[in-house]
């Protein structure tokens, strides 16, 4: 398991490589490290969060390959301030390839503002363990309605 105060692991944490490729994408996130995070995802992956259309992809096509994963990028991680992620269930089959994680994430603005999102995150690995999908579900105006202001 990957060891970060921004990652709080409440859920089974057997070796798996679905689960471990998730742990490792919430650390280089939560560190605000693109050039760490690309290196986890497949060049061909395709990013859903969330699933379906939104601020983020208002055809809700997804976010394709590498310049999908940096256009997402710029558009939800760059400009939030600190990222926590609590995981508190984690579903991966021995022998697959998905893992489906359950939990939330703390979104912290510079401001002292934060939403805090409920959401199941649902991980498929290609053959090199790198993320060939990712999909997230979780409804914007839900996160929206715990916006807190500092």
């Amino acid at each position: 398991m990957i060891s970060s105060d921004a990652i709080t692991w409440n859920a089974p944490n057997e070796e798996h490589p679905a689960r471990t490729a998730g742990q490792r994408s919430y650390s280089a996130v939560a560190k605000g490290d693109l050039d760490e995070w690309l290196t986890i995802y497949a060049e061909d992956c395709v990013l859903e969060d969330p699933v379906g259309p939104s601020m983020f992809d208002p055809e809700g096509k997804g976010h394709h390959g590498h310049e999908g994963l940096k256009a997402f990028w710029e558009k939800a991680i760059a400009s939030v301030d600190k990222f926590e992620f609590e995981i508190n269930d984690s579903f991966a089959n021995p022998g697959g390839n998905t893992c489906a994680n359950i939990g939330k994430i703390k979104t912290s603005f510079p401001d002292g503002s934060y939403t805090t999102t409920d959401l199941i995150m649902v991980y498929t690995v290609n053959d090199e363990g790198r993320i060939a999908s990712m999909k997230a579900f979780w409804e914007p105006e839900r996160t929206m309605a715990s916006f807190t202001k500092p």
